[in-house]
């Protein structure tokens, strides 16, 4: 997509009040390796691996932070979450069957999330994570900005080959 559309994409769902969640869907989209690129001067991606609230809630602060250096203009900065293993869980609707059922999420991180998410930052979820561990891959929540991709890992190493930076809070 060149500029000029993603531009008018995001000026006609500002206008339209279409937020990061217009469409309630099943299942997020998914995406296929080749399908990941980059879309700005500069180009980032976090990695979530980890189950711990309190290091999410940093990460978060971390993106917000980069975001803002960008004005949070999304044609200045891409930003991806890849999430797999326990760092799927800030993705799900609920945390029932699962091996987190007796663990809450904050509400809040959820509103930070769909906060950067209205300045283009997506978070993609591992599909063999959700294979491997017998979840319902329609637990995630109905959000425009999640994706789902056929490897957390191989898509990590496809971001960097295509030039996004690197970023995981330790």
């Amino acid at each position: 997509m060149t500029d000029v559309n993603r531009r008018q994409m995001f000026a006609w769902a500002a206008l339209l009040g279409l937020g990061a969640a217009s469409a309630a869907k099943a299942e997020p989209k998914k995406l296929g390796l080749k399908d990941v690129k980059k879309e700005a001067e500069v180009n980032a991606l976090y990695h979530c691996d980890f189950g711990q609230p309190e290091r999410f809630s940093v990460m978060l602060r971390n993106i917000n932070n980069h975001m803002s250096v960008y004005d949070f203009d999304p044609f200045k900065t891409k930003i991806v979450i890849v999430a797999h293993g326990p760092g799927i869980k800030f993705f799900l609707k609920d945390l029932a069957g699962t091996p987190w059922e007796k663990e809450k999420i904050d509400p809040e991180i959820v509103q930070r999330l769909q906060a950067l998410a209205k300045y283009g930052v997506e978070a993609y979820l591992c599909q063999i994570t959700f294979q491997r561990m017998k979840l319902d891959i329609g637990k995630s929540r109905d959000e425009d900005y999640i994706k789902l991709v056929p490897s957390g890992v191989a898509t990590v190493a496809e971001l960097q080959a295509k030039g996004f930076a690197y970023l995981k809070v330790a």
